[in-house]
């Protein structure tokens, strides 16, 4: 057993599923796999363009804060009018691009 972040895991297996984890996260990720940065808004569309259900703010916010807190995305704020602020994947987020492009094969294999 070991903790990160105050939680415990029983394998590393647990530890990158809890990350990855959830209805948003892995096509937020890919997202950013295929573009350098992205605004809030930009990954809202494209999350919204390729699902059957639209992500909310509220989960949107929420999954990027995971996501930041896990350290697999950095958010940078630029001091403009108005506010611009940029996502985009850490050193350790890019080491996921094998796993969800595995993924991807994977749903598109039983999609069909």
């Amino acid at each position: 057993m070991f903790t990160v972040a105050s939680k415990e895991y029983g394998c590393p297996l647990q530890l990158a599923l809890d990350t990855i984890s959830g209805k948003w996260k892995g096509i937020i990720i890919w997202f950013l796999l295929e573009n350098e940065a992205l605004r809030f808004g930009e990954i809202k569309r494209k999350v919204n363009e390729n699902s059957v259900k639209s992500i909310s703010e509220k989960m949107l916010i929420q999954s990027l804060k995971e996501l930041e807190q896990a350290e697999i995305i950095s958010r940078e704020v630029y001091n403009v009018v108005p506010p611009k602020v940029e996502y985009s994947l850490t050193e350790r987020g890019k080491k996921l691009k094998n796993v969800i492009a595995e993924l991807e094969k994977f749903g598109a294999l039983y999609s069909k």
